[in-house]
């Protein structure tokens, strides 16, 4: 019962964290948008084309961790 009552905390405490998440990523694929949509060099055009590709898979499998992985990839890119 203790078991039970614990692993029930744990998760309801893991929701808004994804929530939170989840928001992070789908701002960061509009920033990535946003970023293209300036018609960057080639170079980080192609990164952050791959990039939101990755972001916008892993939004819709709900990987969010993932997907924010991929938004830090294409900031890296644009710092260049």
């Amino acid at each position: 019962m203790r078991t039970l009552a614990l692993a029930a905390l744990l998760l309801l405490t893991a929701l808004p964290a994804r929530a939170d998440d989840a928001a992070a990523c789908r701002d960061g694929i509009a920033t990535i948008k946003a970023e293209l949509a300036k018609s960057p060099p080639e170079p980080v055009a192609k990164t952050l084309r791959k990039e939101l590709r990755i972001a916008e898979r892993e939004l819709g499998e709900k990987e969010y961790d993932e997907c924010l992985d991929a938004v830090r990839d294409a900031r890296k890119a644009l710092a260049r």
